[in-house]
């Protein structure tokens, strides 16, 4: 009934067998595949959809929205499948649902004498960079550096990269958007008023509608900027120049994103494990520039020029995902090749730090690294300060800004083959947030929504009655008080809750 009702709203019928995949379809599983970059949420036993649209045009996603409505399907949006908990293609929820994907409407269009860029939702955060360095050395965009990470879903959280210091995050510079809204119209800037366009940009994905493009503002950087990397482990003082670390990365210039990697190794000697802490830069400058200011700054690291490597603000983006150095720019474009965290079996949590961490707690944490299920665990310490500093909490719906020292991310993975014992490594991540719950930010304990975590609390399928009240407990966590105005903006635009899921933003 779905199918029928869809292609009387479809325009041009014959695109319709080419545009939707129902689960007889032969190419179903690939697409639906296709861009699920957490495998521990595509098992047999995950909930698929009963119909996915890859639209060419907003009429698509019209007709969808539209036939979802009279149906009584809920429907997800996928820009880029990163969602850590796989809300964009998935459910908890013993539902019916529909998936909108995103991956043909993916246009990135440069005006370089504006400054300016129109990017469809379905882009990748590398096909952007992709298109913004063909055309300028000196022009960039803050946005993360996973760079199979879709814009759409980027955006609606936040999304920060090496360049938030400096500029701020991806949604701060967003100057105008197109929007889908539940009664099917398209929205700009102007026309959805300033409650909506304030919650779009940073309030999470999925609550108000479906972001076809984005207006952004480029910013400008050097041709040339510096990167390093250096690890030291347990044996060369790691815990030492962690500590310190602390005290100073939020409080250098702006130009340089600082952050370090903590996993476990192999040490040289005798092949005994130990942890080894990663410190990772970019500066907007030069090597000349960046060896006296980490001299002045943070002796203690002993950066030497050896260390640095000059490249492009573009290249700094893949040095940062841990490719070689070198590789072609076209790197950017592979949108399967993995990242970091896509095509893994992963669970992830993250965390806010407002006071320095004391060293002890950082030797009773690596110890916790040495359990067989944190093989291949990694946190990560990102500096705050600079521009974050400047900007208010109530600019966007993401919070998160001065006062902070730095964030820390957790990351837990594993093997196809380990996924029946999956609880182990789950438990193993919840163990290590628990312990860190004293050294964190507290009422709320801050969360980053891009780093989803249904941990922290669900909303029910359908209790209209409690339903403020439910999500309320992950919502201010994600979003502190910024999230009865996200509320207030959703009883505006949608009080019957069309565009929801188990962690969207209900209306009162």
């Amino acid at each position: 009934r779905f199918r029928a009702t869809l292609s009387l709203r479809f325009h041009n019928s014959s695109s319709i067998s080419e545009l939707v995949y129902t689960q007889h379809n032969s190419s179903y599983s690939s697409v639906l595949k296709s861009s699920a970059q957490n495998f521990r949420l595509s098992t047999p036993s995950t909930p698929t959809p009963l119909v996915i649209i890859t639209p060419l045009h907003a009429s698509h996603i019209q007709a969808t929205v539209h036939c979802c409505k009279k149906h009584g399907l809920q429907l997800r949006i996928r820009s880029g499948g990163h969602d850590f908990e796989g809300l964009s293609y998935t459910t908890t929820y013993e539902i019916p649902f529909v998936v909108i994907d995103l991956l043909n409407l993916r246009s990135v269009r440069i005006n370089v004498e504006k400054g300016t860029a129109w990017v469809e939702s379905g882009a990748k955060v590398g096909e952007l960079y992709y298109e913004i360095a063909k055309r300028s050395r000196t022009l960039a965009f803050p946005a993360g550096i996973g760079h199979t990470v879709g814009v759409g879903g980027h955006l609606s959280g936040g999304g920060f990269g090496l360049l938030f210091r400096k500029y701020g995050l991806a949604a701060d510079n967003v100057i105008d958007a197109r929007l889908i809204d539940v009664k099917e119209r398209i929205l700009d800037r102007k026309s959805m008023g300033k409650d909506l366009f304030w919650a779009i940009r940073g309030g999470g994905g999925g609550s108000f509608g479906i972001v076809l493009a984005w207006k952004l503002k480029l910013v400008a950087v050097p041709a040339i900027v510096t990167v390093f990397t250096v690890s030291k482990t347990l044996e060369q003082n790691a815990t030492k120049l962690v500590h310190r670390w602390q005290y100073i990365a939020h409080k250098l210039p702006k130009e340089i994103h600082m952050s370090i990697g903590i996993s476990r190794v192999k040490s040289n000697e005798n092949e005994k494990m130990t942890i080894q802490a990663s410190f990772r830069a970019v500066f907007l400058g030069s090597i000349y520039e960046l060896l006296p200011l980490m001299e002045e700054k943070f002796p203690q690291l002993g950066i030497v020029k050896e260390d640095c490597f000059e490249m492009g603000w573009a290249e700094s983006n893949i040095y940062s995902t841990q490719f070689p150095i070198g590789v072609p720019l076209e790197t950017l474009l592979n949108r399967n090749r993995k990242s970091i965290l896509s095509k893994l079996f992963f669970k992830a949590k993250s965390d806010y730090v407002k006071q320095p961490i004391p060293e002890i707690t950082f030797e009773g944490l690596w110890t916790k690294f040495y359990k067989e299920e944190a093989k291949s665990a990694i946190m990560v310490f990102v500096a705050y300060g600079g521009k974050m500093d400047e900007i208010l909490e109530t600019e966007t719906p993401f919070p998160h800004r001065a006062g902070n020292l730095y964030s820390i991310s957790y990351v837990v993975d594993w093997e196809e083959e380990e996924n029946k014992n999956s609880e182990k490594f789950m438990s193993w991540i919840r163990r290590i947030h628990n312990y860190m719950t004293p050294y964190v930010s507290k009422s709320p304990r801050e969360v980053y929504v891009n780093f989803r975590d249904l941990d922290i609390g669900t909303n029910e399928i359908n209790d209209k009655e409690n339903s403020h009240e439910q999500a309320k407990i992950w919502g201010i966590k994600y979003f502190k008080n910024n999230f009865d105005r996200l509320v207030h903006v959703k009883t505006m635009i949608g009080p019957e809750n069309f565009f929801r899921h188990e962690q969207s933003v209900p209306p009162l």
